[in-house]
Formats: structure tokens, C-alpha cells, sequence
């Protein structure tokens, strides 16, 4: 398991887990971003990750992108 800052782009991976505060995963399930979804990472800037989810485009900024394991 590696954080998604780390995670390769144009690849599709699947959550693993998901960290934080009950409000951080509370924010993220609300995106789309739970346990066992697929997401494709799109791009990194500076540890920002912009992922498809859902067949929607989301900016995860660095901080939540290292709570998200896949």
C-alpha cells in the first residue's frame, strides 16, 4: 500500500483505505473516494493530485491525497 501522492499517473488503482478525522473520511466518501472504488490518477503537482472517480475529475490537495491508500 503507498499513498496516492506516490501513485503512479494514468494508472487505475483501487482504494485500499482511506485516514484522517471522521470529517476527512466523511469529505472524501462524500467525493467518491471510499474503500475498494477505483480511481485513475490524472496528475501531480507539488503532492496535489488530480484523480477520475466516478467519471468525475477531483483536485485532492497533498494532505488528503496521503490519507487515501491504494
Amino acid at each position: 500500500m503507498i499513498p496516492l501522492t506516490l501513485a503512479d499517473t494514468g494508472k487505475e488503482l483501487v482504494i485500499k483505505k482511506v485516514g484522517g478525522s471522521p470529517e476527512v473520511k466523511k469529505h472524501l466518501e462524500d467525493l467518491g473516494l471510499i474503500t475498494g472504488s477505483t480511481v485513475n490518477v490524472v496528475s501531480t503537482f507539488g503532492g496535489n493530485v488530480i484523480i477520475n472517480v466516478k467519471n468525475s475529475r477531483i483536485a485532492v490537495n497533498s494532505d488528503m491525497a496521503k490519507k487515501i491508500m491504494v
